[in-house]
């Protein structure tokens, strides 16, 4: 709005100060005018927010057992099944994609499709390897100790 209104005093200054010139002022009035409307159609744009791992609980079923994973809030991740420690390491958002970096091996990251998925809703993911899991989020669960690196 402030950029509405100082370049509507700016072209209200240059108007009395000398005689116009129709068609320039004309055209240069209309240029500020949609540049500023265009500013400010940019600035009232409601874009979504990044969808964040951070802080979420997950269950899945991997090679016929049941898993959980839970992603702290610095994107540490621990996985377990049956209360034994399955894997742990880091995770992070590249684009669309969660990538999750084992510290249990050298292979480097690995990205899964994601949706932005509500406690209680499930989404089917896809690796870049092409392994597809159907994940469920569930309540936030802290790591148990029994499972914890």
């Amino acid at each position: 709005m402030r950029i509405v209104m100082t370049s509507l005093a700016v072209l209200a200054l240059m108007a009395c100060n000398k005689p116009a010139e129709p068609a320039n002022d004309m055209n240069a009035a209309d240029a500020n005018m949609s540049m500023d409307a265009n500013a400010m159609a940019d600035a009232n744009m409601v874009t979504p927010a990044e969808f964040q791992l951070n802080d979420t609980s997950w269950e899945f079923t991997r090679d016929g057992k049941k898993h959980t994973e839970t992603i702290d809030a610095n994107g540490n991740y621990v996985s377990w099944s049956d209360d034994k420690h399955v894997d742990h390491g880091t995770v992070v958002m590249k684009d669309d994609k969660a990538c999750f970096d084992s510290a249990m091996d050298k292979e480097g990251p690995e990205c899964w499709t994601t949706a932005p998925t509500e406690v209680g809703q499930s989404f089917d993911t896809t690796s870049d390897k092409g392994e597809k899991l159907t994940v469920t989020r569930i309540v936030f669960m802290p790591v148990p100790e029994a499972v914890k690196p």
